[in-house]
């Protein structure tokens, strides 16, 4: 690792995560058309999504506490349901339960985790296929567009009104399936999910608070999984100096681009990025069949 990539490693990362163009996309399409390979350590991937991590923690860090505040509070009414259920079987006595979603952050934590498990579910079946996949101009190209599609449609959908109050189980779990389909390359993750709530009825500000708020679970999800494949990786002394390097420049970019996000979403400024990723995708399409 030397210090140069390190630089655009962290740029990248912390652009193409939050804004609407597909880190993964971008990504093939280097490979795809240089055939040099964009491979990151496992290490360093990982201290880069933890980077990110950190900006969207930095961003919506009062919602943060109080979900994993709730979080842990849900855990503990749910302990306490079980003992009152085990005493009532062996007492005859009508069980004392304590209602466990009583507030609006709890029913936040509930629609994150319906969210998740679709995104779980689609993400390891989609595994292969999204590895095999990466570097496919085809298949880049196509996703590109379809990316430039549907962030187009998002400027014309019609204005949401619902905000947590009104979102329910059923639009959780579509948003949540957009997140796993987006693992495909080129499909935009904050894109697809942003637009997934616009057309479940969400107010757009809160479409994109949520969307990224649900990418944690997933992120970290992510993390856990590849630290299982880090094995035995050897590092220098000069590496962790460029990976501290990397994860500083990623987590401040992203910090940045992840609040300049929240604001073209409310100002219906996603088309620019239809453009760019339909004008990306169509030229990716061009060149695979040129080659042929």
């Amino acid at each position: 690792m030397n210090v140069l990539k390190a630089i655009i490693m962290g740029i990248i990362q912390g652009l193409t995560e939050f804004l609407p163009v597909s880190s993964s996309g971008h990504l093939g399409l280097i490979k795809g058309l240089t055939g040099m390979d964009t491979g990151n350590s496992i290490l360093f991937d990982i201290l880069l999504h933890f980077a990110t991590l950190v900006a969207i923690v930095a961003v919506f860090y009062k919602d943060i506490i109080r979900l994993v505040g709730e979080f842990f509070g849900m855990c503990r009414d749910i302990g306490f349901n079980m003992v009152a259920f085990g005493k009532s079987l062996s007492g005859g006595k009508e069980p004392a339960y304590v209602r466990v979603i009583d507030g609006p952050y709890r029913k936040f934590v509930l629609l994150l985790i319906i969210s998740t498990i679709p995104t779980g579910i689609i993400g390891v079946f989609m595994k292969d296929m999204v590895e095999n996949t990466s570097g496919n101009l085809l298949v880049t190209g196509i996703c590109l567009v379809c990316t430039g599609l549907l962030l187009l449609l998002s400027d014309f959908l019609a204005e949401g009104d619902k905000k947590l109050k009104e979102m329910d189980n059923a639009d959780a779990f579509a948003i949540g399936t957009a997140q796993g389909i987006a693992t495909l390359p080129g499909l935009s993750r904050s894109g697809t999910t942003i637009v997934a709530g616009m057309i479940c009825g969400l107010d757009r500000k809160f479409a994109a608070r949520y969307s990224f708020i649900m990418s944690i679970p997933a992120v970290l999800g992510a993390f856990v999984l590849e630290l299982f494949d880090l094995g035995e990786e050897s590092i220098t002394a000069g590496d962790v100096g460029c990976y501290a390097l990397g994860m500083v420049i990623a987590a401040v970019i992203g910090f940045f681009a992840l609040k300049f996000l929240l604001n073209i979403v409310v100002n219906r400024y996603f088309k620019y990025f239809a453009y760019y990723c339909g004008l990306i995708g169509i030229v990716s399409i061009i060149i695979y069949f040129a080659r042929k």
